[in-house]
């Protein structure tokens, strides 16, 4: 808003994520400090419940994959009955840390990592995950799986409909 030049506080934009929220047109994902194993009261980030209201608003010339399949991943997370956090490692950011009865699994979630820089990029985050729990990549490469070090990139497709 105020990169628009319109002034708005604070308290007013809270009121309103709260009333979407509760309407169900945005989900929020808390943040998770994977190392310290505590959640973090700033930076939350918030998921749409339709991509239909992100056209809308954007318009189709706003299309960004990554963000797209990354909401879609959030979502289906949430539908499989995880608790979603966004999680932190150092000054890195983990796309989710979702949470069961199970136990832990961290995601990394990019349209895709044929680009060597990309790969790395989408690893750095849990290579610094010094536990046990899976980790996967998700990618809408049609590529065959790989490993890189216990770390799994799977097609995104597969992943939703397994």
């Amino acid at each position: 808003m105020t990169s628009d030049g319109r002034k708005i506080d604070v308290k007013t934009v809270e009121k309103y994520l709260a009333g979407l929220q509760e309407s169900f047109v945005v989900y929020q994902a808390k943040r998770y400090d994977v190392k310290g194993k505590n959640y973090l009261k700033t930076l939350d980030k918030y998921y749409v419940a339709d991509i239909g209201l992100r056209y809308m608003l954007l318009g189709s010339k706003s299309t960004d994959v990554g963000h797209i399949l990354e909401n879609i991943i959030y979502l289906e997370l949430l539908r499989r009955g995880y608790q979603v956090y966004v999680g932190k490692v150092d000054d890195i950011e983990v796309d989710f840390v979702a949470m069961n009865t199970g136990g832990l699994i961290y995601f990394q979630v990019a349209a895709t990592v044929r680009d060597e820089k990309t790969l790395l990029r989408e690893l750095a985050p849990l290579q610094k995950i010094a536990d046990h729990y899976p980790k996967y990549i998700l990618t809408m490469d049609e590529d065959p799986e790989a490993d890189y070090n216990g770390i799994r990139r799977i097609n995104a497709l597969d992943f939703l409909l397994s």
